[in-house]
């Protein structure tokens, strides 16, 4: 008996999704735990794993195409049965997307994430190449040999991402974009389609702005010993730590110490973190996203540099699950690699503050009441006037401060 797959909500914030691709056509023999299609979320893209067997009869969404929640994606049933009557009958009894008939058996699929490890040899012993379905698929229909990739999921299998990365190995190194041409006095321009992401955050942005009462806090920091701080570390073999896992390792000390910076805001109460989950804000294609970093107070400075690179990189292939980008308490913006000094953000809801960081500069500065060269960073926290005031504020960044321009009293 055929079957309906809604398109089911992959987040607690999605409210809509599109078909990114599809990795089965009708006419297919579906087997459970076969992907069939890939969903771009408002927070990752994530492979549509089936959870039945049978004809894949019907698709209902194409390539491209966006759905709310519980739309028709497809049907799977026994191979040539007729599902008009029952592709009529949802429509009929589907005005709003979350009302299901009453005939029909509706199966919500969990998406499978993508687990990263380190690459490893991929082939058995027999010669046999172990590769996702996914994989294997994507290989043949882009005329891949996969015998010639290196796999990095577990026990050297290779995944979705390991046909990625070789495809984008393959081509030309010139990938800097080229400005398109354009006749003098002609007036041109081109539509991207907002992507469900871009949506998403536009959609978060706006109500934080417009909901919570932001005011901004202004320092600077002498960054001299953390400098020299960083270049004794590592000196460390097999060890090396950036300025930011240094901020993100001093707010998670210095929240600890300042549970209302660490906190968010309800109608009817508000919440004093005792754990810290920092969120990290990852520049990508589509916008931003915001990775966390969970109990960033017990990690040690290395294990948040490479948990930080390891978001970073997943975040810019849209591969972090929606899990990893949720139950921040405090997130932590940083444009100082790009050379901007000084710069204010929107407040990550539901958390009560966000610091944005800037780069370090060297410049004169006044010590000692004599005139030296010095090197300063500028930071900035947009604090949520209804949980966090003005001294709340101000004591954290003392905090902060401490821990910035003394860095060994984060190691005891």
């Amino acid at each position: 008996m055929a079957e309906i797959i809604k398109m089911p909500r992959l987040s607690d914030t999605m409210e809509e999704g599109t078909v990114a691709t599809w990795l089965k056509k009708v006419g297919d023999t579906i087997s459970e735990g076969d992907i069939l299609a890939e969903i771009e979320t408002d927070k990752a893209t994530m492979e549509f794993e089936s959870f039945n067997e049978g004809t894949l009869l019907f698709i209902g969404i194409q390539e491209g195409e966006t759905a709310l929640v519980d739309s028709l994606l497809a049907i799977i049933g026994d191979k040539n049965e007729d599902v008009d009557a029952l592709i009529k009958d949802f429509k009929a009894n589907n005005t709003k997307p979350e009302e299901a008939p009453a005939k029909e058996k509706v199966v919500a699929p969990i998406p499978t994430p993508i687990v990263e490890s380190a690459p490893v040899a991929v082939s058995t012993s027999n010669g046999r190449v172990i590769a996702s379905p996914l994989a294997k698929k994507l290989a043949e229909d882009r005329g891949i040999d996969i015998s010639n990739i290196q796999g990095s999921g577990e026990h050297g299998r290779i995944i979705k991402r390991d046909i990625e990365n070789f495809n984008l190995a393959s081509v030309s190194q010139s990938t800097a974009p080229v400005a398109k041409f354009v006749a003098s006095g002609q007036e041109d321009f081109d539509e991207v389609k907002n992507s469900q992401m871009r949506k998403a955050i536009a959609r978060s942005l706006t109500n934080s702005k417009f909901s919570a009462p932001h005011y901004y806090l202004n320092v600077e920091f002498d960054m001299d010993n953390a400098i020299a701080f960083r270049q004794q570390f590592n000196s460390i073999p097999d060890t090396k730590i950036s300025f930011n896992d240094m901020i993100v390792k001093a707010c998670a000390l210095a929240l600890r110490q300042h549970p209302q910076v660490n906190s968010q805001w309800f109608d009817d109460k508000m919440r004093l973190n005792n754990h810290v989950h920092i969120g990290v804000a990852v520049a990508v294609e589509d916008g931003l996203v915001v990775p966390v970093l969970r109990f960033a107070n017990e990690q040690s400075l290395p294990q948040i540099g490479a948990a930080v690179k390891d978001y970073a990189v997943r975040a810019r292939n849209k591969k972090l699950t929606p899990q990893e980008m949720e139950g921040s308490t405090f997130t932590i913006s940083n444009l100082g690699m790009f050379g901007i000094e000084s710069f204010t953000s929107i407040i990550n809801q539901p958390n009560s503050a966000i610091l944005s960081v800037g780069t370090i500069v060297q410049k004169p500065v006044v010590k000692n009441g004599q005139i030296v060269v010095g090197n300063t960073m500028k930071l900035s926290m947009a604090c949520d006037h209804r949980t966090v005031d003005g001294v709340t504020g101000s004591l954290f960044l003392q905090t902060l401060q401490g821990y910035i321009e003394n860095p060994v009293t984060m190691l005891v």
